[in-house]
């Protein structure tokens, strides 16, 4: 689909199975076809969404009334250990292809959906990688200053689930990633306490990329994080909410309403306290339902669209209800991971 099609509705294209139309669609097969209409756009005045996976999207029911690019741009390139890759490739099938090559630093992402484009926005992480930690640059349309620019990973401002894409959300259009991605054979060293216990192996071991690829796999398939039609646990987009990170006067007031609650400890003296935790401990256990939306029966994070009959709004309103219900016990306000697109939590 190569020109503007109008009223397509977004639904199908979200893990969520959730939004309603788009005034205007169209897929864009290269980085530069991905320039040329986004800033067309732009001087037209029109409002633009750039479509990857749908992986870590919440798309309002009535739809985006604009013009909507999805990116379908494809290309990978190898120079020794650098990977540049288009924004449009599958990330899974880049993460197997690396394990298959021997190549470590993004095995623990193994079975997130989403498109590759969309890995730095969030700084994607999970089993104790990040992308930001083989990220060498991204190539970006500025949408600001009219130009395309190759910025090295120092510039890109990775913290926790967060980017320089993140902070300036819609100035930045990802168009390609170069990953730094050593061939040694084996996986970076294991920094997951539960991955470590599943692979039998001692936290900072390093094992064959291929084996922590199907342990993580394994992980994920069992909260039902990974994609699968006859999951209905995986129609969802993730992580609904990250893990909360509180400074030390916060943690102390935490831990007087719940004295030992599980952290970990950062570098900066801060704490991160895990958001499934809190949810659970606040009343909401796998499977809480609310209408045609629920949590997920295998982990309190992913807000779910089992039968694929729930709207945007409903979802929504699951998710406000568990955000207030953590507030109010804890004194916590929990943040959602995904992107909010024409709706807000």
């Amino acid at each position: 689909m190569t020109e503007r099609v109008a009223g397509v509705r977004l639904a199908p294209y979200t893990t969520l199975g959730l939004g309603g139309p788009a005034r205007a669609f169209v897929a864009a097969e290269s980085a530069e076809q991905i320039v040329e209409l986004v800033a067309a756009a732009d001087r037209a005045g029109e409002p633009v969404l750039v479509l990857g996976g749908g992986s870590n999207l919440v798309v309002s029911d009535e739809g985006f009334d604009g013009l909507v690019v999805r990116v379908a741009s494809r290309g990978i390139e190898i120079d020794g250990d650098r990977i540049t890759v288009q924004a449009g490739e599958d990330w899974d099938a880049l993460v197997a292809r690396a394990v298959a090559e021997g190549r470590s630093g993004i095995e623990c992402l193994s079975g997130i959906p989403g498109l590759v484009g969309s890995t730095p926005i969030q700084n994607v992480g999970a089993y104790g990688q990040d992308v930001s930690q083989t990220i060498a640059g991204v190539r970006v349309y500025d949408r600001k200053g009219g130009d395309v620019r190759d910025l090295p990973a120092r510039e890109c401002g990775f913290a926790y689930r967060h980017s320089v894409f993140k902070e300036e959300l819609g100035r930045y259009v990802v168009l390609a990633v170069t990953y730094e991605l050593a061939g040694d054979g084996l996986s970076g060293p294991v920094a997951y306490k539960e991955l470590a216990g599943r692979l039998g192996v001692a936290l900072g071991e390093r094992v064959p990329p291929a084996e922590a690829r199907a342990a993580v796999l394994e992980l994920r398939r069992g909260k039902g994080m990974v994609l699968d039609a006859d999951d209905p646990d995986s129609r969802s987009a993730g992580s609904f909410f990250t893990n909360p990170i509180l400074t030390a006067p916060e943690a102390a007031e935490l831990e007087l309403r719940a004295p030992g609650f599980p952290r970990w400890d950062m570098p900066d003296g801060s704490v991160k306290v895990p958001a499934a935790w809190l949810i659970e401990n606040a009343g909401f256990p796998k499977g809480y339902r609310r209408g045609p939306a629920r949590i997920s029966t295998k982990h309190t994070l992913a807000m779910t669209n089992p039968e694929m009959s729930a709207t945007t709004a409903e979802l929504l309103d699951l998710a406000r209800e568990v955000r207030d219900g953590v507030r109010e016990k804890f004194g916590v306000t929990l943040v959602n991971e995904p992107v909010m697109v024409g709706t807000h939590l």
